[in-house]
């Protein structure tokens, strides 16, 4: 039986050039917009295949997930989620759109696109129609790579440091059964 940390996904390093002229960038505070510099390190992108047809987007230099919320916002998460899934499609123009997996619109069903205006300014992934060049990006592969799956169960991990009782056991404090098996 192979070890979960063992790496079994091949994916790509990548920078995701917009048809608007602009790559997307992720700075390390977690910011994402456009950027003309085609060197910067915070273009670079790993495209982590996590589905038939679905990617993480994480950025190689800040180590976030690109992704996207319930209002159609695109933020960046330190620990893959559902919210950091996009289905990436082959347009007809051939430029790749990446979609939400989990959003859309409620009534049209019309996906939400990751999307950069003309400006270089990330767009609300509901006002993004992938008939238009702000969804349209064209991957540059730097080179093929080997990933560990993204898990959820690294989510739960995160959640149960973060929540850590201190060091010292203070018998006023109720121990819940979670953490007496975890011995925290």
């Amino acid at each position: 039986l192979e070890s979960q940390s063992e790496p079994q996904l091949k994916g790509i390093v990548t920078r995701l050039f917009s048809e608007q002229g602009f790559f997307l960038q992720m700075m390390p505070d977690g910011t994402i917009s456009g950027c003309k510099d085609e060197n910067s390190d915070h273009t670079l992108f790993n495209l982590i295949p996590v589905g038939l047809r679905v990617v993480a987007i994480q950025g190689v230099k800040a180590g976030l997930y690109v992704a996207m919320n319930a209002e159609g916002f695109l933020y960046t998460s330190d620990v893959f989620t559902p919210e950091c899934k996009f289905k990436e499609s082959v347009f007809e123009n051939y430029y790749v759109i990446y979609s939400s997996t989990l959003y859309r619109q409620h009534e049209s069903g019309r996906a939400w696109f990751l999307g950069l205006n003309k400006d270089g300014i990330i767009m609300k992934g509901n006002r993004v129609k992938k008939t238009k060049p702000c969804s349209h990006f064209v991957p540059r592969p730097i080179e093929v790579c080997m990933y560990k799956e993204p898990s959820l169960h690294e989510l739960e991990e995160k959640l149960l440091k973060s929540s850590r009782s201190p060091t010292f056991l203070d018998s006023t404090l109720p121990i819940s059964p979670l953490q007496v098996i975890l011995g925290t």
